[in-house]
């Protein structure tokens, strides 16, 4: 009977345990609490750096080979290629009627057989005259004129070789020639037209050599030199690259100078507009966060930063110089820690972390369906 009442007893608690616990006038001890489940972080290292605050300036993206290609003789134009023609180094791109200077070059190479064959005759009348004049039997006059004659037709041979050689140079410069591997973008003249040196017949434009013409202020030129690192910014993309050359010659109206920055590998487009990002300030040492590593709330900018158990902690930073994809931060951040830069949208404070493992190229191939 004991034993009934017992149960009989200890039911009732149970059951009214159970209703407090649903009604939520119970707690469960912390210690029997689920923990939060770790959440899956991409993270970087933050390192130190010397940083400059950058400027953008405008750019355009030019040929390093462009050029008006002009006529070199005179003489009617028979040809011009097509725009878009595109050509390869020493390819024809013009032609102008070369009929004369072919008659002028046939003419040159008759005069040099004409005086060819007479210095052969000079030469042994010579030979008679020293022969004769050594036996007493020709005056020294004779000889001397001979000399003469000799020497004046070998004079006449080496001009008349020059005119063939002029008539040639001439002939070649009748096909107009591209200097460099390009595409014809303009006819500057039209078959039929008289071309004369220097009239310009077509653009030619080097579509594979390109680079950046960009305008610095010229109160930027200590900041500025030869090989420097800048970045470029081309269709909302943010890219290193560097200046090739810096033209230390300021314009006198915008106060400005150029800047030749080398273009990176892409698809490019004679006359795009781009931006050059430079130093506007003298660098300085920092520590420097990928930006993807900033957090924006109204209360502040912060960066989570992974403990040595994995666990993020939240450390308030101010931002500084922005380079590229990095900015530079101050705060409780040193050189060497590890910040998150994916998955802290919802991370909190004090929440461990499992870090992200990049993807094998074998684990990203697709797999054949099993038999």
């Amino acid at each position: 009977m004991l034993n009934t009442q017992t149960e009989k007893g200890v039911r009732p608690r149970g059951l009214m345990a159970a209703a407090l616990l649903a009604a939520g006038l119970m707690t469960v001890p912390a210690t029997a609490q689920e923990q939060p489940r770790p959440a899956l972080v991409e993270v970087a290292t933050a390192h130190a750096a010397m940083m400059a605050p950058e400027t953008y300036v405008p750019g355009t993206v030019v040929s390093r080979n462009d050029s008006r290609i002009a006529a070199q003789i005179s003489g009617q134009i028979t040809w011009v290629a097509p725009e878009g023609t595109l050509v390869k180094t020493g390819e024809p791109i013009a032609r102008i009627d070369d009929r004369n200077l072919k008659l002028t070059l046939a003419r040159g190479k008759s005069q040099v057989r004409r005086l060819e064959a007479r210095l052969d005759y000079l030469r042994a009348d010579l030979k008679r005259q020293t022969e004769l004049a050594a036996r007493g039997s020709a005056p020294a006059s004779r000889l001397e004129e001979a000399q003469s004659t000799l020497e004046m037709t070998q004079e006449e041979l080496a001009q008349a070789r020059v005119a063939v050689t002029q008539a040639e140079t001439d002939l070649d410069r009748a096909t107009v020639r591209a200097p460099f591997p390009g595409r014809v973008v303009a006819r500057l003249s039209q078959i039929g037209e008289y071309a004369s040196p220097g009239a310009q017949i077509v653009r030619l434009v080097d579509t594979e050599h390109l680079e950046v013409s960009a305008q610095a202020p010229v109160t930027l030129a200590a900041l500025l030199k030869d090989g420097q690192a800048v970045h470029l910014r081309h269709d909302s993309q943010v890219m290193p690259t560097h200046i090739r050359a810096l033209i230390p010659v300021g314009d006198t109206v915008s106060r400005t100078l150029q800047l030749r920055v080398a273009l990176p590998k892409g698809a490019y487009v004679v006359g795009s507009a781009v931006q050059v990002g430079v130093p506007s300030e003298a660098a300085e040492h920092v520590v420097a966060v990928p930006r993807d590593a900033l957090v924006l709330r109204r209360e502040g900018t912060y960066v989570f930063r992974l403990k040595g158990d994995n666990t993020a902690e939240r450390v308030t930073v101010s931002t500084g110089a922005a380079v590229g994809d990095e900015v530079a931060v101050a705060g409780d951040i040193a050189d060497g820690d590890r910040v998150v830069v994916r998955g802290g949208e919802r991370l909190r404070s004090g929440q461990p972390v499992k870090l992200k493992e990049p993807i094998s190229a074998d684990a990203a191939a697709p797999t054949g369906a099993s038999l």
